[in-house]
């Protein structure tokens, strides 16, 4: 019998769960923090109000990437982490170790 086959087939779908919360709730947040934390970088470095130059858009643009990326780096590892250690649990539950000759309580 193969061991720890239930904990990847749950890590997998903690995966796939957390990247459906990722899209349904942590894509626009993601992309708003990371547009404010640009904001406030091109702000120090040019002074506001902003202008429309190429620089500052970049800035905020690539920051709003980096936003999303990090929302769903959260998500989908958070939920596979939970995912594997669900299966780790079923897994070991399920391996059939039977208490210790010791441990077992004698009548």
């Amino acid at each position: 019998m193969k061991t720890r086959e239930t904990a990847k087939k749950t890590a997998y779908i903690g995966a796939g769960a957390g990247l459906v919360l990722f899209a349904v709730i942590g894509l626009l947040p993601g992309s708003f923090i990371g547009g404010v934390v640009g904001l406030n970088i091109a702000g120090g470095i040019f002074g506001l109000p902003l202008t429309s130059a190429l620089l500052p858009r970049l800035i905020v643009g690539i920051s709003m990437l980096l936003g999303i990326f990090v929302s769903a780096l959260i998500f989908i590892a958070s939920c596979s982490i939970l995912g594997w250690l669900v299966g780790s649990a079923i897994d070991s539950l399920n391996s059939g170790k039977a208490l210790p000759l010791e441990a077992k309580v004698k009548y």
